[in-house]
């Protein structure tokens, strides 16, 4: 039985105002929930069709709308963004000096945000649903300003940093748009219910007629998006294009440790069908493979040579190079949280991996028939090698492989590059214009 406590006041109030101390649980727990109100639960009834709401709550709710899509926006963006997972924690390694997977922290950060603003949200229209007046508590009021300071933020600083990746989420709606479709769909049919309840309860044609026509025009709109829709989920059997061609980025890193000679042969297991490579030159003029500036990322130069970890890579020796574990790494950080999958004869073979040359490389390659596609670091000012960088690349390239399977990519010197080896396939790292 509900029991109804009334204040009756020593003038009478129009009943737009009366107001009423109720034992409701459900609304108790949705008003302590969304607005701290535990113990009791004023209920301000409102003439049908009036708002429940201050012009101060309406602009939260209308703000906590607004957080709720661009907090969206970002966890979509960057649950999209696992491709450079690696490389933005690579950045950060750069900028703080030592490793850490900063980009699963932002993710569980952005995941963790979003379902707090999702939640007020559903609190927020159960309680319009059920026609009471909204007030939202000066710390949820505050977790919306910090969710929303925080997407905005982080959209702006990675799309500045990785613009491409807005062109990576504009293909994953290719394979994702059915689901976000059938999602979208299902949460205007929730929606319907309270809508309906609401639009009930309105006195004045006009805003019944606005309130309807606003829904419909959303519904009518998710029902035309399937016309407009380019999906592979979606498409007949045999009606997909070539697949694309699959490169080994730094071999398989995912597998074994990047730029090795594990990572290489798991590539060319998994179907790759050509390598990528980054090489720099040591100080006595020996190609091999490393990708950063310095050795302290992807080796144990801490501990072999603790003096010279900010070196850089090309100021070793390659009889230096070869003190070096090249492994141990990858076991221990596990970048890519593939580690466990891995079997105990893989794991003693990646711990033990070290510096390979450009030529080890690329006999992998000629002996599977794959192609090779890598960057060349040139040396810094003062190095033995900082103007025959090239012509010493080139050297081992046409000793190991056969020039044809070559994808060129580094941009200087092309004219002297195509003299020396006209068979050499040049290509570009980045868009650049068609040169006659």
């Amino acid at each position: 039985m509900r029991q109804t406590c009334l204040y009756k006041p020593s003038s009478p109030l129009p009943p737009s105002q009366a107001i009423s101390y109720e034992h409701q649980p459900f609304v108790s727990c949705l008003a302590g929930l969304y607005g701290c109100q535990w113990r009791r639960y004023q209920r301000a009834r409102a003439q049908p069709g009036e708002c429940c709401c201050s012009k101060v709550e309406c602009g939260s709710f209308g703000l906590l709308i607004l957080t709720f899509f661009l907090s969206f926006l970002f966890l979509y963006f960057w649950s999209e963004a696992q491709n450079d997972y690696f490389d933005f924690d690579w950045f950060n390694f750069g900028t703080l000096g030592f490793w850490f997977p900063w980009s699963l922290v932002l993710l569980v950060i952005a995941a963790a945000l979003f379902t707090y603003i999702a939640l007020l949200l559903v609190l927020a229209v159960c309680l319009l649903s059920e026609g009471q007046r909204l007030y939202l508590h000066w710390s949820h009021k505050t977790g919306i300003v910090v969710a929303l300071a925080f997407s905005v933020t982080a959209t702006a600083i990675l799309s500045d940093l990785w613009s491409k990746e807005w062109k990576t989420l504009l293909l994953s709606l290719q394979v994702t748009a059915p689901f976000l479709h059938v999602a979208a769909v299902s949460l205007m049919a929730i929606l319907s219910w309270p809508i309906a309840l609401h639009f009930f309860r309105m006195n004045k044609k006009v805003r019944q007629v606005a309130a309807l026509a606003l829904y419909l025009s959303v519904l009518f709109s998710l029902y035309l998006v399937p016309l407009g829709m380019y999906s592979p989920c979606i498409k007949e059997a045999g009606t997909l294009g070539p697949a694309p061609t699959l490169i080994g980025h730094r071999g398989a890193p995912m597998l074994a440790p990047e730029n090795t000679m594990m990572s290489f042969e798991k590539a060319v297991e998994a179907g790759g069908e050509g390598l990528e490579t980054d090489v720099t030159i040591s100080y006595d003029g020996v190609p091999f493979l490393m990708h950063d500036f310095t050795l302290k990322r992807t080796t144990d130069v801490a501990e072999v040579f603790p003096n010279r970890t900010h070196l850089d890579a090309s100021m070793f020796t390659w009889a230096e190079l070869q003190q070096l574990n090249a492994g141990n790494w990858f076991l221990l950080r596990d970048p890519f949280g593939t580690v466990s999958s891995l079997s105990e004869p893989d794991c003693s073979r990646a711990q033990n991996q070290s510096v390979p040359t450009l030529a080890q490389f690329l006999e992998v390659a000629a002996r599977s028939s794959r192609l090779v596609l890598f960057d060349l670091h040139r040396p810094p000012y003062g190095h033995p090698y900082h103007q025959s960088y090239i012509n010493t690349t080139l050297q081992v390239v046409q000793a190991h492989i056969n020039s044809s399977q070559v994808l060129w990519l580094p941009s200087e010197d092309r004219e002297l590059v195509h003299a020396v080896d006209p068979d050499l396939q040049q290509t570009s790292g980045e868009k650049a214009s068609i040169m006659n």
